[in-house]
């Protein structure tokens, strides 16, 4: 009998690993078809399978899946990204296996369609305009009212996002966005909108049920790094009902609802305001989080949704799971790494993770490519957690060496 097969169309640097280990669990095979495997080292540390091939193209994915079939029973398709959610959706129709609707992801991932469809169904979202050239911009800067936030209209992890608080801003993201620097995934086109203030909130969706509701930190403006993340959120009963209510009210709007759905929303004078509505699993640490917090393993049950099998997403145990990011303050080269194994043995740290390793280079983008690690706590009360996690987080350090020097 042929061995069932889970394939996975591209890593991810933080957290792909995660899925590769829980399709074994699984008694799966798992199967990477990556445009470049050499960047996902540890796979093949680890000795999994993984195959060359253009992930931007359909018909070439067909093809190799196509291959793989008289070897392998292909249980199902899934991705540790985001941007391939539409193409997995594609592929798991061309070979009649469960996932998700891929013209469902492909709207939600084109952030103007996505606030068209939210302020049709009266989702409360930021004023937003799309512009395509520098004019446009700054007229659309104008009519919100500064500040305002610049984002391309496709893309993840705060690529290409910023806060611009004047004018001079406004222009000096403009050009760095339209001027060559940028990397497109489509064709230019900026949203503009309003910059929303008040503390900032995402919930953890499976199919349509809310998991979780965390509370987030983020660095210092004028970029949207993520600091600190905690689960689950302290949150009134209206609170916690409005923000539930409204992202239910988004899967509808967009039509999602099979496997994970991450909403950031940010709880303003006005109650929740959705801010970003993803179609896929919240990346690391949040999936360990939940794990830790809930006794629910997120990543293996997308899976089995993937494979046909039937989802438990009972909790298991009520805990506060905390993450520190870890954010260099400089470039440089990093020299060295300390106090990992100290930190480790914090009682209540369940992991110190670093994603670089001595002598890379930094290079801070201003986006989730800027951390290069995290710290994790928990334990079964809110107070105590954060204890833990700044106690390990004080015995972490670094240091980065000028390379102008």
């Amino acid at each position: 009998m042929a061995r069932r097969a889970l394939i996975i169309v591209e890593g991810h640097r933080t957290f792909c690993l995660l899925y590769v280990q829980a399709a074994q669990r699984l008694g799966l095979h798992p199967i990477v078809l990556a445009a470049d495997p050499a960047q996902y080292d540890y796979l093949a540390a680890e000795g999994i399978e993984a195959i060359r091939v253009d992930t931007d193209d359909l018909d070439a994915l067909i093809h190799e899946c196509c291959r793989l079939r008289p070897t392998y029973d292909i249980g199902g398709i899934t991705s540790a990204r985001g941007a391939f959610y539409a193409t997995v959706g594609k592929l798991c129709r061309h070979f009649d296996l469960p996932g998700p609707n891929p013209g469902s992801i492909e709207r939600c991932c084109d952030k103007f369609i996505q606030r068209q469809l939210l302020a049709e169904a009266n989702v409360p979202i930021p004023a937003y305009r799309l512009a395509a050239s520098a004019a446009e911009v700054e007229r659309s800067a104008a009519e919100i009212g500064l500040p305002v936030v610049l984002k391309p209209v496709v893309g993840s992890g705060s690529m290409g996002v910023r806060l611009c608080r004047n004018v001079d801003e406004v222009a000096e993201h403009t050009t760095y966005l339209l001027g060559g620097k940028h990397i497109w995934q489509s064709s230019p086109r900026i949203l503009v909108e309003e910059f929303e203030k008040g503390p900032y909130f995402a919930v953890h969706i499976m199919g349509r049920d809310v998991i979780a509701i965390q509370s987030a930190e983020l660095n210092p403006p004028p970029h949207f790094v993520f600091r600190e993340c905690t689960f689950p959120a302290l949150l009134t009963d209206d609170e916690n009902r409005r923000m539930i209510n409204v992202s239910l009210s988004c899967l509808q709007a967009l039509r999602l609802g099979w496997g994970p759905t991450n909403i950031e929303l940010r709880w303003t004078k006005r109650g929740p305001v959705v801010i970003e509505v993803n179609p896929r699993l919240a990346g690391a640490p949040d999936p360990q989080l939940i794990q830790l917090a809930y006794g629910l393993d997120l990543i293996t049950q997308h899976i089995k949704l993937a494979i046909g099998d039937e989802c438990d997403l009972h909790k298991k145990r009520s805990y506060t799971a905390a993450a520190r990011i870890l954010v260099p303050d400089r470039d440089g080269i990093l020299d060295w790494i300390g106090g990992t194994s100290r930190a480790a043995a914090v009682p209540g740290i369940a992991e110190v993770k670093f994603y670089v390793k001595p002598k890379t280079s930094i290079v801070r983008k201003g986006d989730s490519r800027d951390c290069i690690g995290h710290v994790i706590a928990a334990s079964s009360s809110h107070g105590q957690t954060k204890a833990i996690l700044k106690r390990a987080v004080d015995l972490v350090s670094w240091s980065i060496s000028d390379t102008s020097e």
